[in-house]
């Protein structure tokens, strides 16, 4: 039976990736002053530099803007001058004082939730930058448990698992991102609410689930969480007859 649901925090409870998508446009704008954007594949080598660089630098904002940083350097051959970095590390400060604006029904899908079941809030990037979000989401108080993690994979969830105290088969995690939320909690045993955001990250989009989604559903917006919820219940009770 499902005792724990867990819940995603940027692009599932708030907007985070729009922030990020338009931070993109404005160092693409740089770079178009010193080189044929035509002629590069600008967000192909800034998603290969952030990726070198997520085990240095983490998710977030500032391994970002430390990687348009470096990108820029390399496809200007050091031309780039110091007046437009520090445009680009204002750029990435942007991002970091963004507002939390939270999808709308999220609070009313949390809060209902939370009335048949335990929920956590399992959350990836900058420690200082999500704790500013959770705090200014006004959701803390909805959730028993709050963890900010540097990645989201098997190993990570395993060892929440056995610090709750649950079987994997007993939680659902609820998030937009296959890769992150769904896939690894899914091959561990446990099951996932998928609730796709209109932009995703070029770096989320992958993952090896297939077509399989007798462990997972999908809930088109936060008003449809709880019935996804609800269904999974029944899935997981099914399984335990």
């Amino acid at each position: 039976m499902l005792q724990m649901i867990g819940f995603d925090g940027d692009d599932t409870l708030w907007h985070s990736e729009g922030y990020y998508q338009d931070a993109g446009k404005a160092f693409e704008a740089i770079l178009g002053g010193y080189v044929d954007l035509a002629d590069l594949r600008l967000h192909e080598q800034m998603l290969a530099t952030e990726r070198r660089n997520l085990k240095l630098f983490g998710y977030g904002a500032k391994g970002m803007t430390l990687s348009m940083v470096e990108t820029a350097i390399a496809l200007t051959d050091s031309r780039i001058t110091a007046q437009d970095i520090h445009r680009i590390v204002a750029i990435g400060k942007g991002v970091l004082q963004h507002p939390v604006e939270l999808l709308p029904g999220i609070r009313e899908a949390v809060r209902a939730v939370a009335e048949q079941y335990h929920v956590v809030l399992i959350t990836k990037g900058d420690l200082f930058h999500q704790e500013k979000k959770v705090e200014q989401s006004g959701l803390a108080d909805l959730f028993r448990r709050i963890e900010i993690v540097s990645e989201k994979d098997a190993a990570t969830y395993r060892r929440l698992f056995a610090e709750f105290g649950l079987e994997p088969a007993q939680f659902a995690m609820v998030g937009n991102s296959l890769r992150s939320d769904i896939e690894p909690v899914v091959r561990l045993g446990g099951w996932g609410v998928h609730m796709p955001y209109h932009v995703t990250w070029a770096h989320e989009l992958e993952n090896g689930l297939g077509d399989d989604t007798q462990r997972y559903v999908t809930a088109d917006a936060p008003a449809a969480i709880p019935a996804a919820v609800r269904e999974l219940a029944q899935r997981a009770a099914g399984l335990a007859a």
